[in-house]
């Protein structure tokens, strides 16, 4: 049993604009942030983290002008296991 302190770091570049799923070109969205794991065993382990989420370009301008904030700090729990 041990506790860890876990960063995560997402990033997502696309060559092509797609309004309809608020994506722009180049770098389209990021998040980032941290998780408290708590590993009861190896592959059970329950976690609490915050994270820091945000569109960027053409995406940005989309959901703002839909009345949407395009970043924002998120609260995560959940279940990381495998078998």
């Amino acid at each position: 049993q041990k506790l860890m302190l876990q960063q995560r770091i997402e990033m997502n570049f696309y060559s092509q604009r797609d309004d309809t799923r608020f994506v722009s070109s180049g770098l389209s969205d990021f998040e980032g942030g941290v998780r408290l794991r708590y590993e009861i065993l190896r592959e059970f382990a329950p976690y609490v983290g915050v994270e820091w989420a945000g569109k960027f370009g053409s995406a940005a301008d989309n959901l703002q002008a839909a009345g949407e904030n395009a970043q924002g700090t998120l609260f995560v729990a959940g279940v990381h296991f495998w078998f």
